[in-house]
C-alpha cells in the first residue's frame, strides 16, 4: 500500500496517531541538529574557528542522546501497539533513519576534530576548495533527504539517491588531486592526510543521506532499493500513484 493514501489518519486510537507523529517530530528535530553539525564542522575548518569546532564535538553527545530517546520510543510503540503495514514501516524507517543521523553526527565530529588540528598547526588551505564544494553538496543532500522523509516525497528522495553518485565522483577527483600534490611536496603529507580524512567523512555523510532517501522509498512504497544501481530504478513506477 502506498503510504501517501494512508497517512495514519484512520486509526481508532487518536493517541496512536499522536505517537506516530511524535516519532516523526523527534526524528526531524534530530535531523535539524545533525544538519547544523555538518554545517558548523565545515565552517569551522574553512573559517579557522576552533571554538566552533569544539562546539561540534561537544554537541555530538546530544545527537547520541536523541538517538537513544527515539529508539526507546520506537520500542514502546512496537511493544504496545504492534503496528502493521504502513505503520510498521514508519516505525522501522524512523529507527533506521535515526541510526544514520547518529552516524552523520559522528562524521561531523571527525571533521571538527581534524579542523582543530589543522587550524592550530597553522597549515595552509590546500584542499579547502574541494572541502567547500563537497560539504555544500552533502549538506543539501541531508536537507533534501529529511524534507523527503517529512513530506513522504518520493521524487525528492530519488533526487538524493541520484546525487550520491555525483558526490562520489567529486570525492574521487579531489583525492586524485591531493595525492598528486603530496607526491610533489613531501612536507604537505601530514596536513593533506587530515584534509583527506575530512573529505572521506563528507563522502560518508553523502552515503548516509542516500540511506535516508532510500528509507523514504521503503516507507512510502514498501520497496527496498538498497544495493540497487540508481540507473536501474524506474522513477515513473516509483513516483506514480497506486
Amino acid at each position: 500500500m502506498d503510504i501517501t493514501s494512508d497517512t495514519h489518519s484512520q486509526h481508532i486510537s487518536r493517541q496512536f496517531n499522536q505517537e506516530l507523529e511524535a516519532l516523526k517530530t523527534r526524528l526531524m528535530a534530530m535531523g535539524g541538529l545533525v544538519e547544523k553539525q555538518v554545517q558548523d564542522a565545515s565552517a569551522a575548518l574553512l573559517d579557522g574557528d576552533t571554538r566552533l569546532a569544539e562546539q561540534v564535538v561537544d554537541n555530538d553527545r546530544n545527537v547520541n542522546d536523541m538517538q537513544i530517546r527515539i529508539d526507546e520510543e520506537c520500542t514502546r510503540v512496537l511493544a504496545r501497539r504492534q503496528p502493521a503495514a504502513s505503520d510498521l514501516r514508519l516505525v522501522l524507517a524512523v529507527i533506521r533513519a535515526a541510526s544514520d543521523l547518529e552516524r552523520i553526527g559522528d562524521e561531523a565530529s571527525k571533521i571538527a576534530r581534524n579542523a582543530i588540528g589543522l587550524v592550530e598547526a597553522n597549515h595552509g588551505t590546500r584542499g579547502f576548495v574541494e572541502v567547500r564544494l563537497i560539504s555544500e553538496h552533502v549538506r543539501t543532500m541531508v536537507r533534501d533527504a529529511l524534507t523527503s522523509f517529512a513530506r513522504f516525497d518520493i521524487e525528492l528522495a530519488l533526487k538524493v539517491v541520484y546525487e550520491d553518485e555525483q558526490v562520489d565522483n567529486e570525492y574521487k577527483s579531489a583525492m586524485r588531486s591531493l595525492m598528486t600534490f603530496m607526491m610533489e611536496d613531501a612536507r604537505s603529507i601530514s596536513p593533506i592526510l587530515s584534509v583527506m580524512w575530512i573529505l572521506r567523512a563528507l563522502e560518508r555523510i553523502g552515503d548516509h543521506a542516500n540511506n535516508l532517501a532510500e528509507y523514504v522509498v521503503y516507507l512510502v512504497k514498501g520497496l527496498d532499493i538498497r544495493h540497487t544501481d540508481p540507473g536501474e530504478l524506474d522513477e515513473q513506477s516509483l513516483t506514480r500513484k497506486d
